[in-house]
């Protein structure tokens, strides 16, 4: 008796692929004509501009000295930014008081990393500390007040110390409060509603420049008379309610993608209270769902920074410009901005990996 054996049995053997370098530069370099023809444009653009880059920026560059002197080579002059290097973090801080940004970024770095850590023990209480106490133990190393520690005044912090502190900021408060301007604009109160939809639109529909301007001038006048906050401090009040307008739309995009099976399924467990369920049961889902909304939102706050310099505070870029009116530097803004792009590329990068790795971690989807 004959048999033929069953394609679709389960005890049939796979299909066999072919893999391979050349395999994949076929299927998706040369796959066409079309494809082929923008695949050899692409890397001749690379030809005769990579290897030029290459030999300005590395082979015929100078790195070591400590004036324009030792710029000789022909390539690019990183003695530029190794003589200003200090000014690019730290700006005006006193030279002999940098350790105490070291030991507050240090502090920073060591209740960070146990959160991004998934098998690190006892994440809640890093968290705590993040949020509760290392504000007030960096304002007071930052600042100085205590005996041993003299007072540095905000307009000499710069640089990319700078940078950092009004993204951390603008990014720890920008996300509760976005939370909440999205829950208010899906309330059934109309109060409530109206209130947050009138919030967010107003701004979302100014530029940021503009928000500095209003938060440098007028912030002051809604303040008691005689007290006057500086700049920074209105420079952080206007970057957080502007990013908070952005973060619940996000976060609003996240809540209405959740079916309203969820809310059901709440209510049958018996999470009756509105804050318990969206605690439990919602914002968790939500906001899961739209981590690259979040993390897109917060690059976009960490390179918003640089527009703190018409207000007077001179973060990185600010530095950067700023060592450029130098006349014993002159000539040398192509290395000063390829530093600044280099410094903001590294950390936006970091972020957005990290943020791919959470994804993945917290990916509960079926995948076949």
């Amino acid at each position: 008796m004959l048999t033929v054996a069953n394609p679709l049995s389960t005890n049939a053997p796979p299909l066999r692929t072919r893999r391979g370098p050349l395999t994949w530069v076929r299927a998706n370099l040369f796959s066409g004509p079309v494809d082929s023809l923008l695949t050899l444009l692409a890397l001749y653009t690379l030809w005769i501009s990579v290897p030029p880059f290459v030999q300005w920026a590395f082979i015929d560059a100078d790195w070591l000295g400590n004036s324009r002197d030792q710029c000789t080579g022909g390539g690019a002059c990183w003695v530029f930014v190794r003589v200003r290097l200090d000014q690019f973090l730290y700006g005006a801080y006193p030279a002999d008081q940098h350790w105490r940004v070291n030991l507050g970024l240090l502090l920073f770095a060591l209740l960070v990393v146990p959160r991004m850590l998934r098998r690190a023990p006892c994440k809640r209480i890093p968290a705590v500390l993040l949020v509760v106490v290392y504000p007030v133990v960096a304002y007071v190393l930052f600042h100085g007040g205590p005996p041993g520690l003299p007072v540095v005044e905000t307009h000499q912090w710069g640089g990319l110390m700078l940078t950092l502190i009004l993204a951390v900021v603008g990014i720890i408060l920008s996300l509760p409060f976005g939370i909440l301007l999205a829950l208010g604009r899906r309330s059934e109160l109309p109060v409530i509603r109206a209130a947050c939809v009138t919030y967010i639109e107003l701004w979302r529909g100014v530029p940021l420049i503009t928000v500095l301007f209003m938060a440098s001038v007028m912030l002051p006048l809604f303040f008691p008379e005689g007290f006057n906050p500086d700049k920074l401090l209105r420079a952080m009040v206007g970057i957080v309610l502007f990013q908070s307008a952005y973060m619940a739309e996000v976060v609003r995009g996240g809540l209405q993608a959740i079916p309203k099976g969820q809310y059901e399924a709440a209510a049958a467990l018996g999470l009756g209270y509105y804050w318990r369920t969206m605690g439990l049961v919602i914002l968790p889902q939500a906001l899961k769902l739209v981590i690259p909304g979040i993390v897109n939102t917060f690059i976009g706050l960490f390179k918003d920074t640089t527009l703190i310099l018409i207000i007077g505070l001179f973060d990185l870029l600010g530095k950067v410009q700023q060592a450029f009116s130098d006349p014993e530097w002159l000539g040398y803004s192509t290395e000063g901005y390829l530093f600044v792009g280099f410094v903001f590329w590294v950390f936006c990068f970091g972020i957005s990996r990290y943020s791919q790795a959470l994804e993945r971690s917290l990916d509960t989807g079926y995948k076949p």
